[in-house]
């Protein structure tokens, strides 16, 4: 079986050549230069698709599937992208019926990057063997995907599974959705550094400014992390205190949906043990099923695909379907 995955970013465009189980054989890449019309965009997609098939020596037309993943509500059903926010011009565009007639590809298909990411952890990834998953992605924002019976959950409208959107503080902070309180203002990799900037302005003594060379306006996701690991009270503080808010996040989702798996990736999931193993002694203690010796309870992993989630994840649409 041979798929084509596109991962379709607001800055990349990365196209893979993906065998049924996972290997990306070739991969390609543009920038997406979002600001462009959707006719461009959309050939360098196929520009890029014709491209992986040569550098693999096969014709297109021995692909049996196309998938596209793009940031934004996608319908599926219509091939089109409701909503972006990071590439305008897709808005109501109809891409998949666009790509389907530039490369010939018959069997296509469009899904929200995060739920195509969790598609591919749940075909060939750290929830491969379940039935029911739920993959978290800690990045600038926090996207969330659901998969039941092997299939993408995205409710009747495809605006479903946005996870990093409930409210974890009542009143909280402001979240770029207009709510406050988000989980995605508390767990991002946003919202890491804006904890760690707090907590350097109040402890100027911190190694945190030296980490990151006395210039807060380089403090990255690792700053509060790697401090702790030097022995720096006020980044053990900063890691503490985000890691009690996504245990939260991650307790109301286990609650809601209970899945056998719940992964975690994006940046943040490369502390791994670091970061799973203090949220898990939260976690453990939290979920409904802590009530109950005899309820089996989710496993908690990080995530496998890592920086290819996007374009397996894509490939990985056409498993199932």
């Amino acid at each position: 079986m041979k798929l084509i995955g596109i991962d379709l970013g607001g800055t990349n465009i990365a196209v893979g050549l993906v065998t049924r189980e996972g290997e990306i054989i070739e991969k390609v890449s543009v920038p997406t230069n979002a600001s462009r019309q959707g006719d461009e965009i959309v050939g360098d997609m196929a520009k890029c698709c014709f491209e992986v098939c040569k550098k693999a020596g096969i014709d297109i037309s021995e692909v049996d599937f196309c998938g596209i993943a793009s940031p934004g509500v996608c319908n599926n059903e219509k091939g089109v992208v409701e909503c972006s926010n990071n590439i305008p011009s897709l808005n109501a565009y109809p891409v998949v019926a666009k790509l389907r007639e530039l490369t010939g590809i018959k069997n296509m298909s469009i899904e929200n990057d995060a739920n195509a990411a969790a598609k591919g952890e749940a075909e060939v990834g750290a929830a491969k063997g379940y039935k029911t998953s739920v993959m978290v992605t800690l990045g600038t924002g926090v996207g969330g995907g659901v998969i039941i019976d092997h299939k993408v959950y995205a409710g009747f409208n495809f605006a479903g599974a946005e996870l990093g959107h409930i409210v974890i503080v009542k009143d909280g902070v402001q979240c770029t959705c207009g709510r406050k309180g988000c989980f995605e203002a508390y767990a991002s990799v946003t919202a890491l550094v804006r904890m760690t900037k707090e907590m350097m302005s109040k402890h100027p003594e911190s190694k945190m400014w030296e980490l990151c060379g006395k210039n807060i306006d380089k403090v990255n996701g690792r700053t509060s992390f790697d401090a702790m690991r030097a022995g720096d009270e006020w980044g053990k503080a900063v890691v503490d205190e985000y890691i009690s808010y996504l245990a939260c996040g991650i307790t109301n989702i286990i609650n809601i949906f209970e899945p056998e798996v719940l992964s975690i990736g994006g940046g943040i999931s490369n502390e791994r043990d670091t970061l799973l193993t203090p949220m898990l002694e939260i976690v453990s203690k939290e979920v409904y099923t802590a009530l109950s010796d005899c309820v089996p309870a989710t496993k908690v992993v990080i995530a496998q695909l890592r920086n290819d989630a996007g374009i397996i994840g894509a490939a990985m649409l056409g498993v199932n379907a």
